[in-house]
């Protein structure tokens, strides 16, 4: 690996497995210094271990809870001196496939406060750092459901589709701030949360990427270290599905 990030400092969310886990690992390998944010302490434990001991914190914090972002934003420029880069990792679906007028309103809530409240929290504390530091790269986890609907997934589709349009408002509000933003929209990724799913639901969804394959937490890493890295420096409030193609046919 390169070292292009050194000297940088990111906050990665959602860092204890899957695609979050793999970003703070590969950052931390091309010389970045991480705070790795997550509830899980246990997992993100695991993954400054995979990182580097020597180039990576563990945060535990809660990203709806505003105090906690705050606090967890205020420690990680307190233990690493700034927040360069910014990956908003963190998101949950509703495991239950519910109609809209089906889903009760605290499962409502969970998906809306973690996907879309807990990406505004950590914009809101971590660009005044940037602001001061004269800049930075934010890139959001959104989804193929930014662009397409699945049926029985409203809550979780509703969250992708808010994700893409705040990346878009803070790319035009901090353009001129040296902050860019973007989205990155994963298809089916080969993570943890398909640890429990049955052989019929493997191959259904293997069924309906075009390039006959799941995607890999490290090619969604690969594409979000690219983006924040100053190689994409013209890059600014832009989407970026790696989907295997899916979005590409009907």
């Amino acid at each position: 690996m390169n070292d292009r990030f050194n000297g940088k400092v990111a906050l990665v969310t959602g860092a204890a497995s899957g695609i979050g886990r793999e970003v703070a690992v590969r950052l931390a390998r091309e010389g970045a210094r991480v705070a790795c944010v997550d509830l899980n302490s246990d997992r993100l434990a695991e993954t400054v271990e995979a990182a580097s001991t020597e180039r990576a914190i563990a945060l535990t914090c809660d990203v709806s809870d505003a105090d906690a972002v705050d606090a967890t934003v205020a420690a990680a420029v307190a233990q690493l001196g700034a927040i360069n880069i910014l990956v908003n990792s963190a998101g949950v679906a509703d495991p239950n496939q519910r109609r809209l007028h089906e889903i009760p309103l605290d499962a409502w809530d969970k998906v809306q406060n973690v996907n879309v409240r807990g990406l505004f929290l950590m914009k809101r504390a971590v660009i005044p750092h940037m602001l001061d530091n004269g800049g930075g790269a934010i890139v959001n986890l959104a989804s193929v459901a930014s662009f397409r609907a699945t049926p029985r997934a409203g809550s979780y589709v509703t969250s992708k589709g808010a994700v893409l349009t705040m990346t878009r408002a803070a790319a035009i509000d901090y353009a001129k701030d040296n902050i860019r933003v973007n989205a990155v929209c994963p298809g089916t990724i080969n993570t943890d949360i398909l640890a429990n799913a049955s052989e019929d639901v493997m191959q259904m969804l293997v069924a309906r990427a075009p390039q006959g394959r799941l995607g890999e937490p490290e090619e969604v890493a690969s594409l979000i270290a690219f983006l924040v890295s100053d190689e994409a420096r013209h890059i600014n409030g832009g989407s970026y599905l790696i989907d295997g193609g899916r979005c590409a046919g009907g």
